[in-house]
């Protein structure tokens, strides 16, 4: 099984949002059984709080629905997943010191917008949480264009298909 988790800062915007597109877009390919993803932030913010409400509207606006309570980033999740998959480079480099306690490669981790074709904006998934509905709509395009050429790179590296 292939694990990918998807880290932001707090945990209740681009990360669940992305960890429940990804999971829409396996179902969609019927590879439920091929992967397991999970979110969470790199902050202590949010711990078992429900995604932000503007998430769960951009989602359910697009028949995608998040199951997911806040959580923050801790040693297991960097042995455990395949993939880790920062929104910003903030939060990567968080990443980057939290494996470096445990003298880890940085192989594993990446930036969403690395899979994201023809982008020319920017490296980072801008975070909405302070703006209105369209920056999360931004967002949400964003992840699903990065997301679903995430997993052909996943299915491919991988071999794993329907």
């Amino acid at each position: 099984m292939i694990k990918v988790l998807f880290v932001c800062l707090g945990n209740i915007c681009r990360s669940p949002l992305a960890e429940a597109i990804f999971n829409h877009q396996i179902q969609k390919l019927n590879l439920p059984h091929k992967f397991k993803s999970d979110s969470c932030g790199t902050s202590d913010y949010h711990i078992g709080e429900l995604p932000d409400e503007r998430s769960i509207k951009c989602a359910n606006d697009h028949g995608i629905k998040i199951s997911h309570r806040g959580r923050q980033l801790s040693h297991a999740d960097i042995r455990d997943f395949d993939y880790i998959i920062a929104m910003d480079k903030s939060n990567r480099s968080n990443i980057y010191k939290l494996m470096d306690t445990y003298s880890q490669t940085h192989d594993q981790i990446h930036l969403m917008r690395d899979f994201q074709p023809n982008n020319s904006e920017s490296e980072e998934v801008p975070d909405p949480y302070y703006g209105g509905e369209d920056g999360f709509e931004k967002v949400y395009q964003i992840l699903d264009e990065s997301i679903k050429e995430l997993i052909a790179k996943l299915q491919k590296e991988h071999q794993v298909y329907a």
